[in-house]
């Protein structure tokens, strides 16, 4: 990660978190989380105009960036970077949804040249980072309620689609959205919690 004293004072503090979070610093994934989310949550629900939808992405989203963290390069402000993830994240699930391709903006440059987000073996370092984050979230998901904490390793451990998850505990697919809607606002609340 090169240098950059063309970034701005908010990239500039992005950055030193940035630092921070590749050497495996747990409170500086949060403060990205906790800075970014909303931004991220609401450009993907203007895009995909559903909630639910949108909320799933956004965790997919930050789930890329902490995964590929050690890739980020100073030539872009983190949030650009995060952006074009979001970006990236957003395409692929229309793709998946058979719906007609749009056009993507965000709020710098939509043509920039980014580096790929190609699965790449990670380091042993990284492999251990990789594995410390899981850990704290499934610390975190693991002190929500039995019932959240279920929906929540059912959909994004075990990525099961909300159709198997309504089957497996017998609840209409309705109440299913409802729930894990709820489950994501106790989560992301269990995380904030940390900061203070």
């Amino acid at each position: 990660m090169n240098q950059n004293s063309n970034l701005s004072d908010n990239a500039k503090i992005d950055l030193l978190n940035v630092q921070a979070a590749i050497k495996g610093n747990q409170k500086a994934f949060e403060k990205l989380f906790l800075r970014y989310k909303d931004a991220i949550f609401y450009f993907l629900l203007r895009t995909i105009n559903n909630r639910t939808d949108a909320e799933d992405l956004t965790l997919e989203c930050f789930g890329k960036a902490f995964r590929n963290i050690n890739q980020y390069s100073t030539k872009y402000a983190f949030s650009t970077w995060l952006f074009r993830i979001a970006s990236n994240t957003c395409i692929d699930f229309i793709r998946k949804k058979k719906k007609n391709i749009i056009k993507l903006e965000t709020k710098d440059d939509a043509n920039m040249d980014l580096p790929s987000f190609e699965s790449k073996t990670p380091s042993p370092e990284q492999q251990i980072i990789n594995k410390q984050n899981a850990k704290y979230m499934r610390l975190k998901v693991s002190q929500l309620k039995d019932r959240y904490r279920i929906l929540i390793e059912l959909r994004y451990f075990k990525e099961y689609s909300y159709e198997e998850i309504a089957k497996e505990m017998k609840l209409p697919i309705g109440t299913i959205k409802a729930q894990l809607f709820r489950a994501r606002k106790l989560l992301f609340m269990n995380i904030q919690n940390d900061e203070l």
